[in-house]
């Protein structure tokens, strides 16, 4: 294979459900190809480097081989690999995700009518009058 079209190899390498998302995600400036935003047609080669995200990640790939055939996972993989500065970036991101949920202090129980009216009335800046 000497060429491959970026939205279709993004979908055989199993970053997108769909070609329809691969292309939407393009156009829309999230897929980088060597550090610079692509169009859908770009031909994909190997030893590029592509910023792709996925969900609240983003992972930087380069591109070892080309295909236009989607299959398994496992052989999808094949297809890229990750940096290494990409791994070490995402881990410190899901850590740091972690710490942010568990220094959060979630309720006890659900607001009932009393504290649905505070949260309101806070909401809208009024004066609770009360105090």
């Amino acid at each position: 294979m000497s060429s491959v079209r970026l939205d279709k190899w993004l979908w055989a390498a199993r970053f997108f459900k769909t070609r329809a998302l691969a292309k939407k995600a393009i156009e829309g400036g999230k897929v980088h190809y060597n550090g610079a935003r692509a169009k859908t047609s770009k031909l994909v080669e190997v030893g590029a480097l592509i910023r792709v995200p996925q969900g609240w990640d983003v992972m930087e790939v380069e591109v070892l081989l080309l295909s236009d055939q989607r299959r398994g996972a496992p052989e999808a993989r094949t297809l890229y690999q990750e940096t290494t500065e990409s791994q070490e970036r995402r881990t410190q991101e899901a850590e740091s995700r972690r710490l942010a949920n568990q220094a959060m202090q979630h309720p006890l129980k659900r607001p009932d009518s009393r504290d649905r009216r505070q949260i309101k009335r806070f909401m809208r800046g009024e004066d609770s009058g009360k105090g």
